[in-house]
C-alpha cells in the first residue's frame, strides 16, 4: 500500500501544481468575495467551469511535452512575430500585478498570526521565494509544489468547523443560478475568468516540456518528437486530477465564505485580511487559523509559479537559456527576470497601486487575453508540427471553443462595463 501511494505520489506533476497554483491568494479573493456577497449562488460556476479547465490545460500540457518547449517558443517559431510581441507583454504586465497582490495579500495574511509589519513580511517572504527557487534544483521544486499544494486542504477543514447548509450546497451546485444584476455578473466573470487564469497555459506547458526535456536533455525543442503513450495518458489523468483538486478548493473556500459572512454586517468584504479577520468570532479559532494558513501556503506556491511563467515566456522570446534545473550562472537571464518580477511585484504598493487595485487589473488584463490565447493554443494543439498525429479530440476543441465565446462574452461585457 505504501508503494502504491508513493508511486501515486511520484507520477503526480505539472497538472496538479498547476491545479493548485489557480487557487492563488488572489483567486481566493475573488471566491471569498463571491460567498461573502452571493452567498452559495455561484457555486454551480466551479462544476461548470470544470470540463473547460480540463481541456484548455489538457492542450497546454501536450503542446509542452510534445514539442519539448512552452506556449511562448512554439508561437515564436510557428506563428507571425506580432502576436507573441502581444501575448508576451501582457502575459508579463499581469503576472507583476498578479505578484504583487498575491505577496501583500499573503503578508496580510501571515500578519494576522504574526505581529510583524506586513511590508516587513512581504520583503521576507520575497527573499525566502527567491532562495528557494534558486538554491534548488527542479525535481526538489516540483517535490516541494506538491506539499505545499497539500496545504490547501485547510479550506476543507475549515468549512467543516462552521456546519454549513449541505442541502443549499447540493442544491446550487446543481441548479445554475443567474441575476441579471451588474455586481452579480461582474463577480461571475471574475470567477470563472480566475478559473482559466492564461498564466496557468504558460506554466503548465513549460512545466511538461521540463519533464521531457529532464528525461531526454538531447531532443530538439519546439519541434514535435514522439513519446510513449503511457506518458501521454498520464499528463492527461495528472491534468484532470490537477484541475478537479482546484475546483474542490475554491468550493470549499465558497462555502466557508457564504456560511459565515454572506447576509451579515461583514457581507462587503474586499480584502483577505477583512475575511480572515471576520471569521474568527463568526467561525471560530481553528477556522481562522486554517484560513490563514491556506493562504499563506497558496501564496508560496502561486508567487513562484506567476513570476516562473514570466521568466519562461521572456526566456522563450529571447533565446535565453531558461530552466528551474539550472543554477544561477547558468540562466543567469532567466533568473534576473525572475528577480525583477517579484521586486516590481513589492514596489506596487509605493507606486500607488493597492493590492485590490492591481488585482483588478490583473483581472482585466488576463479577461483581455484569454479570448485570443485560447484560441492560438485549440490551434497549436491541432498542428501536426507541434503535435505531430496527437492532435486533440473533437471533444476537447468543441469544449475549447466554447471557452473562447465565455470568454470573449465575458471580456466585452467587462469593457462595457
Amino acid at each position: 500500500m505504501v508503494s502504491k501511494l508513493r508511486k501515486f505520489w511520484k507520477a503526480l506533476g505539472p497538472g496538479l501544481i498547476t491545479g493548485a497554483s489557480d487557487d492563488d491568494p488572489s483567486a481566493i479573493a475573488v471566491y471569498t468575495i463571491a460567498g461573502a456577497h452571493t452567498g452559495y449562488s455561484m457555486l454551480w460556476t466551479l462544476l461548470f467551469s470544470l470540463p473547460f479547465m480540463v481541456a484548455i490545460q489538457e492542450m497546454s500540457a501536450r503542446i509542452g511535452a510534445l514539442s519539448g518547449c512552452g506556449l511562448a517558443g512554439n508561437i515564436k517559431r510557428h506563428y507571425p512575430a506580432w502576436l507573441l510581441v502581444i501575448v508576451a507583454s501582457v502575459i508579463v504586465l499581469a503576472n507583476v500585478f498578479n505578484v504583487g497582490a498575491n505577496i501583500y495579500g499573503m503578508a496580510g495574511a501571515l500578519n494576522l498570526l504574526v505581529p510583524i509589519p506586513e511590508q516587513v513580511l512581504a520583503v521576507l517572504l520575497s527573499v525566502l521565494i527567491l532562495w528557494m527557487t534558486i538554491r534548488l534544483r527542479y525535481k526538489q521544486i516540483v517535490n516541494v509544489f506538491k506539499w505545499l499544494a497539500m496545504m490547501l486542504f485547510a479550506y476543507v477543514l475549515a468549512a467543516f468547523f462552521i456546519n454549513p447548509d449541505w442541502f443549499q450546497i447540493l442544491k446550487h451546485t446543481l441548479i445554475p443560478n443567474w441575476q441579471i444584476d451588474k455586481q452579480f455578473l461582474v463577480i461571475l466573470f471574475a470567477v470563472v475568468g480566475t478559473t482559466l487564469s492564461p498564466y496557468l497555459y504558460f506554466w503548465q506547458a513549460s512545466e511538461e516540456a521540463e519533464d521531457i526535456r529532464q528525461a531526454h536533455p538531447l531532443i530538439r525543442v519546439c519541434k514535435f518528437r514522439a513519446v510513449r503513450k503511457g506518458e501521454l495518458q498520464r499528463i492527461e489523468w495528472d491534468t484532470k486530477l490537477g484541475m478537479f483538486f482546484s475546483n474542490i478548493i475554491s468550493f470549499f473556500i465558497v462555502i466557508l465564505a457564504a456560511a459565515t459572512l454572506y447576509g451579515g454586517v461583514h457581507a462587503n468584504v474586499e480584502t483577505l485580511e477583512q475575511a480572515a479577520k471576520a471569521l474568527q468570532p463568526i467561525a471560530g479559532e481553528y477556522a481562522y487559523i486554517l484560513f490563514s494558513v491556506g493562504l499563506i501556503g497558496s501564496g508560496l506556491l502561486a508567487i513562484p509559479i506567476l513570476a516562473g511563467s514570466a521568466a519562461y515566456v521572456l526566456a522563450e522570446l529571447f533565446n535565453w537559456r531558461g530552466s528551474l534545473d539550472d543554477s544561477y550562472s547558468k540562466a543567469r537571464e532567466f533568473y534576473i527576470v525572475f528577480t525583477l518580477a517579484m521586486i516590481a511585484g513589492l514596489a506596487i504598493p509605493f507606486v500607488g497601486i493597492t493590492p485590490v487595485q492591481a488585482l483588478f487589473w490583473t483581472a482585466v488584463l488576463n479577461g483581455l487575453i484569454a479570448p485570443l490565447l485560447i484560441l492560438v493554443i485549440i490551434h497549436m494543439a491541432n498542428n501536426p508540427k507541434i503535435v505531430g498525429p496527437n492532435v486533440s479530440s473533437r471533444v476537447m476543441n468543441w469544449l475549447g471553443h466554447l471557452a473562447f465565446l465565455i470568454m470573449t462574452a465575458g471580456a466585452i461585457f467587462v469593457i462595457i462595463s
